[in-house]
């Protein structure tokens, strides 16, 4: 019997050794071995410049810019292994303490809330394993946490882990997170930013001080007090350190950085050389891209989406909490803790309101929210657009409360006391994209209000109904046709009862007939009628045809209604055709890559600027000369305050779904896009003419810093183009006894019969010009 039994256990015995050494080599199938560990180096990927050689993005599959530990500060050190695992320097890679602590929490909560990880672990999770929260990962994290701690001095653990944690806003290891928040290297940090960073580890995108500032510092806080509590700072150390100001970088995420165009780099480049090539093989592509005006792109593109949207009507907050003002205020500095730019949206904290101003809280200052400056909220919406209430004497009671969660702008900060602007991110989308016409060279590209929010790129992706913007390029097919600047056509009421159009009546934006109308005063106060019975005069296949000789690809609606823009286009393609007429009728494809090196510096690819003459510039000059007249005198009128000759067109399509302009200068051409991704209308009145063109004056404005003689430099008259004083009321040769203007013509198409003194076009007074 007892021999028996002796057996049994043995055989037990053997069977849950057997079961063990299984779950262990289950568990270990799939860990990498320790020798892949050490000898683990980040892949080299693709590195992007801009047309002045600065460094400005890159596409790796690991992320992050490797920093040695030496280089790394100790308090920075101190404070990841104070907050993230305080034992660090003891355990064997897991803290058994820790787990019954977490599992506790857990049991509590009945769900796995709290994991207990090690910095060890936590480097399993970065580099090699998935991040689901189940046994069999947890099991798998303890092995290979094991064996790092076997083969690896806590030197080398640590310097992988601070090298490869995600820190918000695409930052990997401690050295991007620096640049990014900070705009400096890892080595260059204090205390106070030291630890912020490490507050971010827990949760990225809650604590990132971009997103929350209060958050972050309240993070912050906590890491400080854990550093105190491990006895690495002082009480007063620990103070110090959090009430310190904060200067972050004024790189954050949807402002200065360019990710739509790098986006677009990384797509052509993937389609063209392969996944592997662009992650993998170590390229250098330089491009086209003006930082300078890259960020005036952004800059203002924002702006103005946030005033279309404000004209909407105001949401509401964005969220709401309980509060004690008083508690609220004790934390206040009087003048703010990080570096802030006048146009950056910041979270605030209602705390008192009364019906003329509001007391509220944001970036750690408190500050004034004046009714004056919010009368634009006076109309609440939905998410929709649809109006929830209309405030015919509004109070700023009525629409905030203490505890609402805001946004706001700083409009005046002084010591004293801070006025803020009531704001909030805008629903509706954009795009502008800039070209050199001379070259064909992108040198400003931005997509939408938000890369983070949506990376769909609306400059090249989008194709939107081009309304009156279309309408130049019949115009400047008539040119090419023999019609002239001073052609008169008939502005009158039209119906179209067959063909492919159907029974369609077309009208003017203001429902006014002007009788006779020269061309060139119908462009520049877009007359749909005269465009319209142009186009049928002209012909829609050649205009068509003349559309695709300029860079258009269509499809194209093969009827009338081509002269109101019923075309889709990209603002891309919009503004590349554009920058046919500003390079006298060459036309240079768009480039965004000048060339593309591979490691050993041999150039995989150049584009030098080509172009070819695809209209005579005659033709070029005389649209240029009419869209001058579009900014001068017509709907493009707000363009006249750059200051200098200029030209460019409106348009806006049926209930107000889009708004362009799309205008030019001799170097630079520029395409803005306004609109709803749903094609929800932008509301009454949001014209090309208000929606548009005050985003593309703001950009040209502080794009262009050339000498202020070449920016009084006007367009180039091409050989072949003459002058003739004509009469403006006929279109004809000008007399003693009539008006006299000076006309353009090309060489040989003036007008050879004298007018007599007529009155046939009468001189009107424009009193609305955001007609388009």
């Amino acid at each position: 019997m007892k021999k028996i039994l002796i057996i049994l256990s043995i055989s037990v015995l053997s069977l849950l050794g057997g079961v063990a050494t299984g779950s262990y080599l289950a568990l270990a199938r799939g860990i990498p071995e320790i020798e892949e560990i050490k000898d683990y180096k980040p892949t080299r990927g693709t590195r992007v410049y801009a047309d002045d050689d600065t460094f400005i993005g890159e596409f790796k599959i690991e992320k992050g810019i490797h920093m040695p530990l030496k280089k790394i500060p100790e308090h920075l050190i101190r404070a990841v292994v104070a907050t993230e695992d305080s034992r660090f320097w003891t355990h064997k890679g897991v803290d058994y303490l820790a787990i019954g602590r977490a599992l506790l929490k857990d049991t509590l909560a009945l769900r796995i809330k709290e994991g207990g990880s090690t910095i060890t672990q936590q480097l399993t999770k970065v580099i090699f394993l998935s991040p689901e929260k189940t046994l069999q990962r947890k099991l798998r994290e303890f092995v290979l946490a094991y064996r790092i701690e076997k083969n690896l001095k806590k030197e080398e653990i640590l310097e992988l882990y601070l090298n490869r944690i995600y820190l918000g806003h695409g930052a990997y290891g401690v050295e991007m997170a620096a640049r990014t928040y900070f705009g400096k290297s890892v080595s260059e940090i204090n205390l106070s930013e030291a630890a912020l960073i490490t507050g971010i580890i827990k949760a990225p995108t809650a604590y990132s001080p971009f997103n929350n500032l209060e958050r972050a510092k309240e993070r912050q806080y906590i890491v400080l007090k854990r550093m105190e509590g491990e006895g690495y700072i002082t009480d007063k150390e620990a103070n110090e350190a959090y009430k310190k100001p904060l200067y972050l970088s004024s790189l954050k995420y949807g402002y200065d950085a360019p990710n739509y165009f790098l986006e677009h780099i990384r797509k052509y480049i993937e389609e063209r050389y392969g996944t592997e090539a662009l992650y993998k093989e170590n390229l250098v592509v330089y491009t086209t891209l003006n930082r300078k005006m890259q960020a005036a792109a952004i800059k203002t593109l924002q702006a103005g989406l946030r005033d279309v949207d404000k004209r909407q009507g105001y949401r509401g907050p964005l969220g709401h909490k309980e509060i004690e003002p008083d508690k609220e205020l004790k934390d206040i500095e009087p003048m703010p803790r990080v570096m802030i730019k006048p146009d950056e949206l910041l979270s605030a904290t209602v705390l008192r309101v009364s019906d003329k101003e509001a007391l509220v809280k944001a970036g750690g200052m408190a500050g004034k929210i004046l009714l004056s400056d919010s009368l634009w909220a006076g109309r609440l919406i939905d998410g929709k657009g649809k109006v929830v209430k209309e405030f015919k004497d509004l109070k700023l009671a009525n629409i905030l409360k203490p505890g609402d969660i805001i946004k706001v702008r700083i409009k005046s900060l002084q010591a004293k006391e801070t006025v803020f602007l009531l704001e909030q991110e805008p629903i509706v989308e954009g795009a502008l994209v800039a070209i050199e016409p001379q070259t064909g060279y992108i040198k400003a590209m931005v997509g939408g209000y938000d890369f983070q929010r949506s990376e769909f790129n609306r400059v090249t992706s989008a194709r939107r109904q081009a309304g009156s913007a279309f309408k130049p390029i019949i115009y400047a097919a008539a040119m090419d046709r023999g019609f002239t600047p001073a052609s008169i056509i008939m502005d009158e009421p039209i119906s179209y009862s067959a063909g492919e159009v159907g029974n369609w009546k077309p009208a003017n934006y203001d429902h006014e007939y002007w009788g006779a109308t020269r061309l060139r005063e119908a462009l520049a106060y877009s007359r749909n009628i005269v465009t319209v019975k142009l186009l049928e005069k002209v012909g829609v296949d050649n205009v068509t045809e003349f559309a695709r000789t300029i860079g258009f690809t269509g499809p194209f609606q093969r009827d009338l209604t081509l002269a109101l823009g019923s075309l889709s286009v990209s603002p891309l393609e919009m503004t590349s055709a554009f920058s046919v007429f500003a390079n006298e009728g060459v036309r240079m494809s768009p480039v965004a890559i000048r060339y593309i090196a591979n490691s050993k510096g041999e150039v995989l690819e150049q584009n030098e600027p080509e172009g070819a003459e695809v209209i005579p510039p005659q033709t070029a000059y005389l649209a240029t000369s009419m869209l001058q007249d579009v900014v001068k005198h017509g709907t493009g009128w707000r363009a006249k305050a750059l200051g200098r000759p200029a030209a460019g067109k409106t348009g806006t399509t049926n209930d107000y779904k889009d708004a362009w302009f799309v205008g030019y200068v001799p170097e630079l051409a520029t395409g803005v896009w306004v609109g709803f991704d749903n094609m929800r209308p932008l509301g009454h009145g949001e014209t090309g003419a208000r929606a548009a063109s005050p985003v593309w004056v703001s950009f040209m404005k502080e794009a262009l810093y050339a000498s202020h003689e070449e920016a009084l430099a006007a367009f180039h008259i091409p050989q072949g183009i003459v002058t003739a004083e004509i009469d403006p009321n006929t279109g004809l040769l000008a007399t003693d006894n009539t008006e006299k203007m000076v006309e353009f013509f090309k060489d040989g198409t003036a007008p050879r019969t004298f007018s007599k003194a007529s009155s046939e076009i009468k001189k009107r007074e424009r009193k609305n010009l955001d007609l388009d």
